[in-house]
């Protein structure tokens, strides 16, 4: 029998099942990251530094927050908790806002029930870049093969600190404008630990009509409503619309368990309620930011141009309406480690997969609930409705049509050959060019492109496909890029799949 294979460290940290043995996540492996993680920080911080530990209300995590802040204070780190299960975002700000040398949250997502994961943030509250993760993989190596446990805290050195909470939530409504009217919510925390922060920060922007799912509201780590706790899936919202509908809302939000992604939802002009992408969400919110900056923002005065960015499996619309609204887009590689460093000053970063920051100089990261509260206040300012807002960006850059899907892999496949193979094939279908920086290719077609991609976390390839119609498109210029858009993205699947 193979030995199973330790857990490396990913894109900003580890995530993987819960149970024993040395792939899992459990109170050894998480002793194990968080030793290196201290040597890490021992190596080039002085003594005495300090670390945020938090943790949302996952099966282990209140206990796997404990066991890592007493690694890191054996260590002569100084290290805060906050004493109850918090959203992703407050550990993040919190890093920021208090001068962390680190930061360390116990989640896993939106991944299923079973799984708990550490993510690691570097001093600046943003997710830790090379060369930093492959200095803590080296010392997880170590630590693995040591076999070490947690050790007892010195007295004193680990602090319990429930305003860490308070301090996100007055920073964050001090950053947001106040809507001139209260928009109606329906809101969803998908049993994860963002209801009441959310509710509390909607509150504090003047938005207190708040109608929340009421069988999703409070946190359980079994998520027993939803097959997936992930708001990009149609069945996880499914409640929030129902519920938006009944209530005749003026906004839906779902954020996901660990509240650093949002999903929102609208009514069109007939009245039917349906769950905007995280490319429509990304461009409406882009469009709004540049054209009426946040408070306190830099408004690209004095010759400093304001920054949105996207990744290279976003839509091709930001680049078009970015430049039109006056600021400058930044493509980047996937995640946010590398949308926050996209360039200054950074107006607001996005990621298709429902992520947005819109507040960087408070989270440096993806923060559902600050994009959610911006989102409120926008529908309440009096502006035109949601579906106006796409119409009219449509008219001006064209109608941009997505087919994101994730294809699996031969039991045992090869991503690498996958892709070499995928690519060849698809040479005849358009120009194939290789990603720079990253595994996977892009296919430009007449009028559509592809997005290969192996992920990082599952034995499948990711394709983000996407077709576009000229301005001011008429019914039949959007059935021609629907037309174009199937036929592309069957050619990709199609070559995924031999």
């Amino acid at each position: 029998m193979t030995a199973p294979v330790p857990l490396s460290f990913g894109t900003a940290g580890v995530r993987a099942p819960l149970g024993p043995g040395p792939d899992h996540m459990n109170e050894r492996t998480v002793a194990a990251v968080a030793t290196a993680v201290a040597r890490y920080l021992r190596e080039r911080e002085p003594s005495g530094s300090l670390v945020i530990v938090g943790g949302d209300a996952r099966h282990g995590s209140a206990r796997f927050v404990d066991v890592a802040a007493a690694v890191l204070a054996a260590h002569g780190l100084v290290v805060v908790v906050p004493g109850a299960p918090i959203p992703t975002p407050v550990v993040a700000a919190a890093v920021r806002a208090r001068n962390a040398a680190a930061g360390l949250m116990v989640t896993a997502s939106h991944n299923p029930a079973g799984d708990n994961g550490i993510k690691v943030y570097g001093r600046g509250g943003a997710q830790i870049v090379p060369p930093a993760d492959t200095h803590i993989e080296r010392h997880l190596r170590a630590a693995a093969k040591e076999g070490v446990y947690a050790a007892s805290s010195p007295p004193g050195s680990v602090r319990v600190d429930a305003t860490l909470v308070d301090d996100y939530v007055a920073a964050v409504v001090a950053a947001l404008p106040r809507p001139g009217r209260s928009p109606r919510v329906a809101l969803t925390p998908v049993h994860g630990v963002g209801g009441d922060l959310c509710r509390r920060v909607l509150a504090g922007i003047g938005v207190r009509d708040v109608r929340v799912v009421a069988e999703q509201a409070r946190p359980d780590p079994d998520f027993p409503t939803v097959s997936s706790p992930n708001p990009e899936r149609p069945e996880t919202t499914a409640r929030l619309l129902e519920l938006a509908a009944r209530i005749n809302a003026d906004v839906a939000i779902a954020l996901d368990p660990d509240a650093d992604r949002c999903a929102v939802g609208f009514a069109d002009a007939g009245g039917r309620w349906r769950m905007l992408d995280g490319d429509e969400t990304g461009a409406v919110l882009a469009d709004q930011l540049l054209r009426v900056p946040l408070p306190g923002s830099d408004a690209g005065e004095d010759g400093h141009t304001p920054v949105v960015a996207s990744t290279i499996v976003s839509s091709r619309l930001p680049a078009l309406l970015v430049p039109a609204r006056g600021g400058r887009h930044v493509e980047t590689l996937t995640g946010f480690k590398w949308l926050v460093r996209a360039g200054e000053p950074l107006r607001y970063a996005y990621e298709e997969a429902i992520g947005h920051c819109v507040l960087p100089d408070v989270v440096a990261d993806k923060d559902g609930i600050s994009a959610a509260a911006t989102w409120c206040a926008m529908v309440g300012s009096g502006g035109p409705t949601v579906g106006a807002r796409l119409d009219a960006l449509a008219v001006e850059f064209g109608a941009h049509l997505r087919r994101n899907v994730a294809l699996p892999l031969e039991p045992g496949g090869d991503p690498e050959a996958a892709l070499e193979r995928a690519a060849g094939l698809l040479a005849s279908v358009g120009e194939v060019r290789q990603l720079v920086g990253t595994a996977g290719f892009r296919v430009d077609a007449d009028g559509s492109r592809a997005v290969v991609r192996p992920s990082g976390t599952e034995p499948l390839l990711k394709t983000y496909v996407e077709a576009w119609t000229p301005l001011a498109p008429s019914v039949g210029d959007r059935a021609d890029a629907a037309r174009r858009l199937t036929l592309l993205g069957d050619a990709v699947a199609g070559a995924v799949g031999r």
